[in-house]
């Protein structure tokens, strides 16, 4: 397995890159961030071992213009930023893991492999069908360019809705992914709540993203509901 390390302290890059070869993996590195960036661009890796801070270009930079561009390469943060915020803003830019300094080095290669096993499975940091789009980390929802004002539960229905996309969930599936395991109330709401959805992302933009599938439950079109003239699902 081919790894980038992007780490400008180079002894502990050299060092990385001298274990990581003893485990068996092909590595290379970049010292600065504009050639880890654009060794990650133009080479294809299994994975890639991300400092924070680092020169010209920093992590988070090289994480987010990676997702922007569809490059779904595991990333691995190795950094000294232990604080909470700063693991949160790695991963909900598309970080996949995030170990902090000082690290165990056998840590570091089962995270590693962890990774590897799982694949670069696109995991956009934006959720979209068509022009409707989600961001899991700040809530917000766009139809186009206008931004919507949903309600905490409608968000959580429609990014549900959105993570599968073209797929049939049925009442159980949104109430067990959205209201907790405590919830004992009528399993309707759901359409309740899918009708408070369709009125603010379909209807006010003569869309029908949200199907409803007859004895089944819904289906989030992968268009995003582009008007076909048959009328809104209902």
């Amino acid at each position: 397995m081919r790894v980038l390390i992007v780490e400008d302290e180079q002894p502990l890059a050299l060092s990385l890159q001298r274990g990581l070869k003893t485990n068996g993996f092909a590595v290379d590195v970049a010292f600065d961030g504009n050639n880890g960036l654009s060794m990650a661009r133009e080479h294809r890796y299994d994975a890639i071992v991300l400092d924070l801070m680092l020169p010209d270009v920093h992590g988070y930079q090289i994480c987010a213009t990676l997702r922007d561009h569809r490059d779904w390469t595991p990333i691995l943060v190795l950094t000294a930023k232990d604080g909470e915020l700063d693991e949160t803003m790695g991963l909900n830019i598309g970080a996949d893991d995030y170990l902090t300094k000082p690290f165990s080095f056998p840590v570091l290669v089962a995270r590693l492999r962890s990774l590897l096993r799982r694949g670069a499975a696109p995991c956009p940091p934006i959720l979209a069908a068509g022009d409707l789009r989600l961001d899991p980390a700040s809530r917000r929802v766009w139809r186009g360019d206008q931004l919507l004002s949903l309600t905490t539960k409608e968000v959580a229905i429609l990014e549900y809705l959105l993570r599968n996309t073209g797929r049939v969930v049925s009442k159980r599936d949104i109430l067990e992914h959205v209201w907790d395991d405590a919830f004992d109330g009528d399993p309707n709401i759901i359409e309740v709540y899918v009708r408070y959805l369709r009125k603010k992302i379909d209807i006010a933009f003569g869309r029908c993203a949200i199907e409803t599938v007859r004895g089944a439950g819904y289906r989030l079109a992968a268009d995003g509901g582009v008007w076909s003239g048959r009328g809104l699902a209902r």
